[in-house]
């Protein structure tokens, strides 16, 4: 009864938080994301300034985009959904040539009928004041022309550049932000590459006399080592064809190791790991949501599977119970693995056309107004386990019992692993796959806790356990074919995962109406489903 109940709780509470004209109401509040700034705002050093720029448009084939995903750091601190937008924080009051005092900007796309009747409303400048919570708003353009002087601050933070994004279409797109914001900051990229640094070296060291004989050594060695190419001022010296063009680039070189850059790509990120680690009630609301939607498409898929379904059409099944709930995404790719692809710790291509009667590893999560959960399940397509695949199981649920009860606050965050990989070991030598206690082996080959939030793998410190943190613990035994131990176990793959939030009276499992026990998974797989009486025609 607890489980139906929790059903139609998630239910009414999902359909009480949608509007008259249909659009959800219960996203993060303004007050949310000012008071998130405010706390990144008492992290930063005197006199300094962070800037964030949103996710890019990437590009999924030819004229169609990927479906537009945010930056969480930039959603965690704006709420904006849109792209091409840049956010600057300053660590104390700035007051503009009107007299407006502000300690932050938002800089985003105006408003454009034409490009909005293809591609949906943009807010704007002036109605992000008000939905959003800013004081002062600017079109991105006021960001190309320099509104902000860095110059005039001792550190400017900001992630560094992926860059993978592409310079589009519009009159000022994120291609143009960054470059700008480049040159303004005098921004040099670090080079992980011996050689290039090599090269700088010798171009230094070479007299203007002997510059043409250098830069065609440097050219022919090119070939062997392309990122001398990719350089841009290495690349400026080879193919210039005078020694004032030649001397140029040497004194870019020259002022790229004589300045002591303001700029810092490392504070940033730990200072939103630290904020991000810890949820607010207001994220725990959404966070929670996502987790218990997660649970119930497990739930549904235990009811529904049979083993003439295929991989893809058990995903369908999650990812429909997601939308139901109004899920706009999932939280990463679906893991559907069925026998030995359940080996594959991140197989997502899910195109098994029938599971069989074999073991099916689902690993999927809902993400809800931005927030993910992720939460695993493994059962037997037939509804039935094996004596080999009861024997595995029981291992991994014993597992994760024993790394569940290791969350609690103050514990060293690997406390959860280590007990669990006990378990794990015990349970392998009392089966024989393993010859000893302490044999290294690849069943277990990978870590059993991450934290979640607006990120499936959210940033957070890896400390000490802290109250209202939510990590995962997923323990699992991966036994491929060709594995050295008796055949009977190949192909056998369990991962049993749950979200746990950290509290100081002990580890919560929020996704506990997912039924964990053996014995509960083959109960509830013995209840009629509503998709049984779902048919479609068949196709050649």
């Amino acid at each position: 009864m607890k489980t139906i109940y929790s059903v139609f709780i998630a239910f009414f509470t999902f359909i009480f938080t949608i509007a008259q004209n249909g659009n959800p109401t219960d996203y993060l509040s303004k007050e949310f994301h000012k008071e998130r700034r405010e706390a990144l705002r008492a992290k930063m050093p005197k006199n300094s300034v962070a800037v964030l720029f949103s996710n890019p448009v990437r590009n999924r084939a030819n004229d169609v985009d990927f479906i537009y995903h945010q930056d969480p750091d930039f959603y965690y601190l704006t709420g904006l959904k849109e792209p091409h937008s840049v956010l600057v924080v300053f660590s104390e009051n700035q007051t503009n040539s009107e007299g407006v005092v502000y300690n932050d900007i938002l800089f985003l796309q105006p408003k454009d009928p034409r490009a909005e009747m293809w591609n949906g409303r943009r807010l704007g400048a002036d109605l992000a004041k008000t939905k959003l919570g800013f004081t002062y708003t600017l079109n991105t353009s006021t960001f190309i022309e320099n509104t902000v002087d860095f110059n005039t601050f001792d550190n400017i933070i900001f992630h560094n550049f992926k860059d993978d994004y592409r310079d589009g279409r519009s009159a000022v797109d994120l291609f143009d932000l960054t470059k700008n914001f480049k040159t303004q900051i005098n921004f040099v990229p670090k080079t992980t590459s011996v050689i290039v640094e090599q090269v700088y070296g010798v171009i230094k060291a070479t007299p203007i006399e002997n510059s043409a004989n250098v830069a065609q050594n440097i050219g022919s060695y090119s070939t062997q080592f392309p990122e001398l190419k990719k350089d841009e001022l290495i690349n400026k010296y080879m193919s210039a064809t005078t020694n004032h063009v030649r001397e140029e680039a040497k004194k870019e070189i020259l002022n790229i190791k004589a300045e002591t850059p303001k700029y810092n790509t490392k504070m940033l990120g730990g200072f939103m790991a630290e904020l991000r680690e810890i949820k607010t009630a207001e994220e725990m609301k959404l966070l929670t949501k996502a987790v218990q939607i997660s649970a119930i498409g497990q739930i549904e898929i235990m009811k529904a599977m049979h083993p003439g379904m295929s991989e893809g059409e058990i995903q369908g099944v999650h990812e429909y119970v997601y939308k139901k709930y109004g899920s706009e995404y999932e939280g990463y790719p679906s893991i559907v693995g069925a026998g030995n692809n359940g080996c594959v710790l991140h197989y997502i291509d899910n195109t098994k056309t029938k599971v069989a009667n074999e073991l099916v590893l689902m690993d999927l999560g809902a993400e809800y107004r931005g927030y993910t959960a992720d939460v695993t399940r493994t059962i037997p397509a037939n509804g039935k386990f094996s004596k080999e695949q009861r024997a595995i199981y029981d291992i991994v649920y014993k597992s994760q019992e024993a790394g569940i009860a290791a969350c609690t606050v103050g514990a060293p965050f690997f406390k959860s692993n280590q007990e669990a990989q006990k378990v794990i070991n015990q349970g392998l030598f009392d089966l024989g796959i393993i010859k000893s206690l302490d044999e290294r082996h690849n069943y277990l080959p990978h870590g059993t806790s991450h934290y979640i939030g607006l990120d499936v793998h959210d940033p957070g410190t890896y400390g000490p356990l802290r109250e209202n943190s939510v990590i995962t613990v997923e323990p699992g035994i991966y036994i491929p074919e060709g594995s050295p131990c008796d055949k009977k176990w190949w192909t056998i793959a369990v991962r049993i995962e749950d979200d746990i939030l950290i509290t100081k009276n002990g580890p919560v499992n929020l996704s506990v109406d997912a039924p964990r026990k053996a014995d509960e998974i083959e109960d509830l797989m013995a209840l009629p489903s509503p998709l049984d009486a779902f048919k479609l025609p068949h196709l050649d």
